[in-house]
């Protein structure tokens, strides 16, 4: 690809299980999330995001201040190799979070309230006998949600997944886009071909994968802990959050943009179930 080529890099946070191995619900018990969030950042250069954040882990490691900590042990294999918030200490964090506030990115994401999302399953389930949900279902539909307005304008597309398992997804997560294409077509009458890699790294070997995880981290603090100070100071760097499942104002569910910011006030409080 030459010219003007977009760089995305997508990621997860939670995970889309809704039961265990005998069909009950486990949403909301120890070891499964309530919610489920799909993200993506534009990054005009990666490279510099990630030569940003590598100098910043070598400032880090050898500042005495920070000896001793678990998570910078190089043989724990977290923050001594990468960024993750949930792995990395509070003062390592802020760090983080005041240099990607510096970094010009964009965010967008998706979220799901899983709870809203097992009441679908029980409709679909009496509907068809045949109906079997999957993790995997619930991802690549949210792949398409998340991008159908944002493969029309660039000459290119490389877009790099966070790896989910041993499995290569890469075909299903190609459909996934293309269907994003087909929905804004039908939508705008605006054709898009311009051509799209998509490719799999594990966040340790991605600077912008470890950003994405960041920005993350502080969406589901807004919605599992009421917990906002990590996320507003990079709403300037945030050009969409879409809340599927609370629907007071919309069916479509309810959008979050600049002008507009997701606060811990401004979320739906009722649980789905």
């Amino acid at each position: 690809m030459s010219g003007d080529v977009r760089h995305y890099f997508v990621d997860e946070h939670g995970d889309g299980t809704l039961f265990d191995c005998k069909g009950r619900v486990i949403v909301g018990s120890e070891g499964c999330s309530t919610h489920f969030a799909l993200g993506v950042l534009d990054v005009p250069d990666p490279a510099g995001l990630s030569a940003a954040l590598g100098e910043l882990r070598a400032r880090i490691l050898a500042d005495p201040y920070f000896r001793g900590i678990e998570s910078l042990k190089p043989e724990r294999q977290k923050t001594a190799i990468a960024f993750h918030a949930k792995d990395d200490v509070p003062e390592i964090r802020m760090l983080v979070f005041q240099l990607l506030a510096q970094q010009d990115v964009r965010f967008q994401a998706v979220i799901r309230d899983k709870r809203s999302i097992v009441n679908q399953v029980r409709n679909l389930n009496r509907q068809s006998e045949g109906y079997r949900y999957t993790p995997n279902r619930l991802y690549d539909e949210m792949v398409t949600r998340l991008f159908k307005n944002r493969l029309h304008q660039a000459a290119g597309y490389r877009i790099c997944f966070a790896s989910r398992g041993a499995a290569d997804r890469t075909a299903a997560l190609k459909a996934a886009l293309e269907g994003a294409r087909v929905i804004f077509r039908k939508s705008w009458k605006i054709d898009a071909d311009a051509p799209i890699e998509v490719t799999n790294l594990a966040s340790a070997a991605s600077g912008p994968l470890q950003a994405v995880d960041y920005f993350l981290w502080a969406l589901q603090r807004v919605y599992t802990k009421r917990e906002d100070r990590f996320l507003s100071p990079l709403w300037t760097h945030i050009s969409l959050i879409v809340d599927v499942d609370d629907r007071r104002k919309s069916f479509t569910g309810r959008y979050y943009t600049r002008d507009e910011p997701l606060t811990a006030e401004s979320i739906k409080k009722e649980p789905g179930i």
